[in-house]
């Protein structure tokens, strides 16, 4: 299933909050992203409805095995997008992160991939 930008970041956000957090509920995606309840509610129910999601009684969420892999090549690009910044055209970190975020969802796989050769040779 195509899975939108918005959609993406949401996964992203999982992503991170479980490294950081351990257990991920709603409210924390909510405060990390200063999005309502109500818009994360919309959200965590189109994704658990597209398997990328599932919610526990106690509210915790979790990535499934699609989600998870998802998430993984959301932030794989935003981490390879943000050196090749930084790397090619000198940008600020924080510069080079917030446009490889804007960047990551809809580059083509052809043009990540070789964004992602060059930046693995300069390493």
């Amino acid at each position: 299933m195509k899975i939108h930008e918005s959609g993406e970041n949401y996964l992203e956000t999982i992503y991170l909050l479980k490294k950081e957090l351990g257990d991920v509920r709603s409210i924390d995606i909510a405060i990390k992203l200063n999005y309502s309840k109500a818009s994360i509610s919309r959200a965590m129910g189109l994704l658990k409805r597209a398997n990328y999601i599932t919610i526990d009684n106690q509210g915790h969420i979790q990535l499934t095995k699609v989600g998870q892999t998802k998430a993984n090549e959301i932030y794989d690009r935003h981490l390879v997008l943000t050196k090749f910044f930084m790397l090619t055209i000198d940008l600020d970190e924080k510069i080079a992160e917030k446009e490889a975020c804007k960047i990551e969802h809809i580059i083509s796989k052809e043009t990540f991939t070789k964004i992602k050769k060059y930046v693995e040779s300069k390493s």
